[in-house]
C-alpha cells in the first residue's frame, strides 16, 4: 500500500496533454464543435428528433415517417406519422389529413385529424376538420369547426379521415 511520507515516492501525476498543432487532424475537422447559438436560432427540442418545415417551404403530397414532425410552412395532402408528434406551428397551414400520435395546434390545419393520443388546439390555433382522439384540448380563443370522435386508448381506428367521396345531390 502507498503512503505518502514513504522515501522517493511522488504522487502520480496525470500526462500533459498534447497540444494540438496548427494544422488539424482528420479527427479534429470531422468532430462538431459546439456553436454559440444565435438569437435566431429555434430553441433545440428536448425529447427525441424532429424534423421541421420551414417558414418558407411548401410541401404538397404525402408525409410518412417515424420522427416527430414541426410545421411552420405550407403542407398539403396527408401526413402519416402514426408513432410521432406533429405540431403546426404559428405560421403553419395544412391542408391535409394528419395521423399522429399527438397533434398541436398553433396555426390553421383544414383537414380531419385522428390521434392515437391527443389533440391540442392552443389559443392562436384553428381548426377546420373532424378529430378523432383519445383525448382532446381546446383553449380559450382557438377556432374549431368539426366533430369529435373521443376514442378509448388502444381501440381500433377508423379510416373515416380519408379523403370522402363526393357527394352528388340532383335537383
Amino acid at each position: 500500500m502507498w503512503k505518502p511520507n514513504q522515501p522517493g515516492s511522488t504522487t502520480p501525476q496525470a500526462p500533459e496533454p498534447t497540444r494540438p498543432s496548427s494544422v488539424p487532424s482528420t479527427f479534429e475537422t470531422a468532430t462538431a464543435r459546439p456553436s454559440v447559438p444565435s438569437a435566431s436560432a429555434p430553441a433545440p427540442v428536448p425529447s427525441g428528433d424532429q424534423a421541421t418545415i420551414g417558414k418558407s417551404l411548401i410541401v404538397k403530397g404525402e408525409l410518412s415517417g417515424s420522427e416527430s414532425l414541426y410545421i411552420d410552412g405550407k403542407v398539403e395532402g396527408a401526413i402519416n406519422l402514426p408513432g410521432n408528434r406533429v405540431t403546426v406551428g404559428r405560421n403553419g397551414q395544412v391542408a391535409a389529413n394528419i395521423l399522429a400520435r399527438e397533434v398541436v395546434v398553433l396555426g390553421k390545419v383544414r383537414g380531419n385529424i385522428q390521434a392515437s393520443d391527443r389533440v391540442d388546439i392552443r389559443s392562436e390555433g384553428s381548426l377546420t376538420g373532424d378529430v378523432q382522439a383519445a383525448r382532446i384540448s381546446i383553449e380559450d380563443g382557438a377556432f374549431f369547426k368539426g366533430g369529435i370522435d373521443i376514442r378509448k386508448p388502444g381501440s381500433e381506428p377508423t379510416r373515416s379521415t380519408a379523403t370522402p367521396e363526393p357527394v352528388i345531390v340532383e335537383a
